[in-house]
């Protein structure tokens, strides 16, 4: 029986819900939404009904204190300026040459800031990138049979309210044989980041991936928070990758929010036979930031990567929480996630890897480790297996840690002062990840970043 505290912080959300639900149904005569997403929304929101926001009584949430969402009354953000100089300023920085670019402003897609003239030319005739809430009017029979299948909310009450008011988001279908060999670049931008009466935002982007046979794409995610005093808004992203048979995915997310907001976000990828994609994910900013990644290897022969950086400070907070589910035989995993933690930072990694039975010829390895450059930082870790079949190789490990005084007393040996030799160690730590990212514009900007957060960052730039 839900707890009288639970019930208050519930409340509010289920009477929007159910708002919502009232609005779409008086406007179902001219709403262009098909009836099986109104059916999904109302499912979902029943759903959350039943489970309300997840408490630290729950295992997966043990350390993450959700309360602060729960608690305030967050509304849809004020619409943006239609054209607004110091926007396209504060957004350029994040924008690099891509095959198409969507970019989404306080939640609503921005056609002037948009761009997909490098789709549908050569091998990537046919590939669709298109917000999600035009594709549901222009390709329901592309969309329906995955929006909502891969990302369940039957155990996860931020997939269930996602899925209940999301607004838009972007579709991205890939036909069999389709090479895209430009990125296709997806910016989340929260610019004023509060509602018309000045309560704090919230946005549910949905995003969809579908991948078609022999297909080929790199994908970029980036959310970012471009009002210089740090607003506090909420994010909550829920994104359904499905990669074909033989389809090849580089996947990208970049989380550089206000370091006052809340980020609380699903990747759930879906793999077929001989797919192979790799995911890198960056976490730089938000004071309390949740990742859950679920991946389902569902065919034979199938592989994926997933590496992550976290580098926090202040009370940041970073919860990464992955699961690999390795259904079929023959199937490689490899994981990696390192975090820089100072400050009164915490962090998160809660990684499982579970082994199917008949998943014969498992490959799977995960790794995380954490660098504490403060007394004060704490970095919780906790990989995991669960291995039902008999032939398999799978390892598991993770460190914590402060920098090694030999090697800072290496590099002061040579004439490097003590800072910059710290400095210089982070940096190696924190660029293995770095050094992975394919796409240079991305790789080249977080280099930037570590420059400019490490102390004496000039040395460090002379240095490597």
């Amino acid at each position: 029986m839900a707890s009288a505290a639970a019930v208050e912080t519930t409340a509010p959300w289920i009477a929007e819900l159910e708002r919502r639900v009232r609005e779409r149904s008086r406007a179902s005569s001219s709403n262009s939404e098909p009836a099986e997403i109104r059916t999904l929304r109302e499912r979902a929101s029943e759903r959350f009904g039943e489970l309300g926001f997840p408490t630290q009584r729950e295992e997966a949430w043990r350390f993450t204190n959700v309360a602060p969402i729960a608690r305030t009354e967050w509304a849809p953000a004020a619409p943006p300026a239609a054209a607004s100089p110091a926007l396209d300023a504060a957004l350029a920085p994040y924008v690099f040459p891509a095959a198409a670019t969507l970019v989404f402003v306080d939640g609503r897609f921005a056609p002037r800031l948009s761009r997909t003239a490098g789709l549908g030319e050569g091998p990537g005739e046919g590939v669709i990138a298109t917000p999600l809430s035009e594709a549901l009017e222009r390709h329901p029979e592309k969309v329906l049979p995955h929006l909502g299948r891969h990302a369940g909310f039957g155990q996860a009450s931020f997939v269930a309210l996602n899925t209940a008011l999301f607004e838009d988001g972007v579709f991205l279908w890939l036909p069999r044989g389709a090479v895209v060999e430009r990125p296709i670049h997806l910016i989340f931008a929260m610019g004023g980041a509060a509602a018309a009466d000045g309560r704090p935002a919230v946005t549910f982007p949905r995003n969809l991936v579908v991948v078609g046979e022999n297909a080929q794409a790199t994908l970029v995610e980036t959310y970012v928070g471009l009002a210089p005093e740090e607003p506090v808004y909420f994010t909550c992203p829920v994104t359904e990758l499905a990669a074909g048979p033989g389809s090849v995915v580089d996947h990208y997310k970049v989380q550089r929010e206000s370091r006052a907001a809340f980020h609380v976000a699903t990747f759930e990828l879906v793999q077929d036979r001989s797919s192979q994609l790799s995911s890198h994910s960056i976490s730089l900013g938000g004071a309390l930031v949740r990742n859950d990644v679920n991946a389902l290897l569902d065919g034979e022969g199938s592989d994926t990567i997933l590496n992550g950086l976290y580098m926090i400070g202040g009370r940041q907070f970073v919860d990464n929480h992955m699961r690999v589910e390795h259904a079929k035989a023959h199937c490689t995993s490899h994981e990696l996630y390192k975090g820089v933690l100072e400050g009164k930072a915490r962090s998160i990694f809660n990684g499982l890897i579970h082994v199917r039975h008949g998943a014969q010829k498992t490959d799977a390895k995960q790794s995380n480790r954490n660098l504490l450059l403060s007394p004060d930082a704490v970095a919780n870790s906790n990989p995991q297996l669960e291995i039902f079949a008999d032939d398999v190789r799978c390892t598991h490990g993770s460190t914590v840690g402060q920098l090694d005084d030999d090697a800072v007393f290496y590099l002061r040996s040579r004439g490097i002062g003590a800072e910059a030799a710290r400095s210089l160690l982070t940096y190696a730590f924190a660029s293995d990840i770095v050094e992975r990212i394919k796409v240079e514009p991305v790789r080249r900007d977080l280099e930037e970043f570590l420059f400019t957060r490490l102390p004496k960052g000039e040395i460090v730039r002379q240095a490597v």
